[in-house]
């Protein structure tokens, strides 16, 4: 992401921070000065107005960010802990797993010589799975 605001946030830094799009009500929330409270329950971005203001050690991180999706009409999942990214394409095959500080480009697979951290992952991402009570993200299998 790219911010520009003069006099707020400071030219020419650049942030380690790792969020997603959930981040993004949160942050707005809190600029425009929306009262916690005011916000819906169960919400799980963080706001970044901290790491826009240049005061990072205030900013709180995320244990790990989850993704579900469909991709022609199957579902997949992916998970991302510090520099591992776990990725079920389609979901419920064999997690794929990859160091995206060594490896940002995804293109090998340590699954095989990290079997500890894909069960933490996999276990994360069976933590973070909802189905939807209008059934097309299915009861976890």
């Amino acid at each position: 992401m790219i911010a520009r605001w003069p006099g707020r946030v400071p030219a020419g830094t650049t942030s380690d921070y790792i969020g997603g799009f959930q981040d993004f009500l949160p942050t707005l929330a809190e600029l425009a000065g929306t009262d916690k409270g005011d916000l819906p329950n169960g919400l799980d971005g963080i706001s970044f107005v901290p790491t826009l203001t240049g005061r990072p050690k205030r900013q709180r991180q995320h244990d790990y960010l989850y993704w579900y999706w469909e991709l022609k009409g199957k579902p997949a999942e992916a998970i991302r802990q510090g520099q591992w990214k776990g990725v079920e394409q389609p979901r419920n095959t064999p997690l794929q797993l990859y160091d995206l500080e060594s490896d940002p480009g995804e293109k090998e697979n340590l699954a095989e010589k990290h079997p500890d951290i894909v069960a933490r992952l996999k276990e994360k991402m069976a933590e973070a799975y909802m189905p939807s009570d209008e059934g097309r993200f299915p009861a976890a299998q």
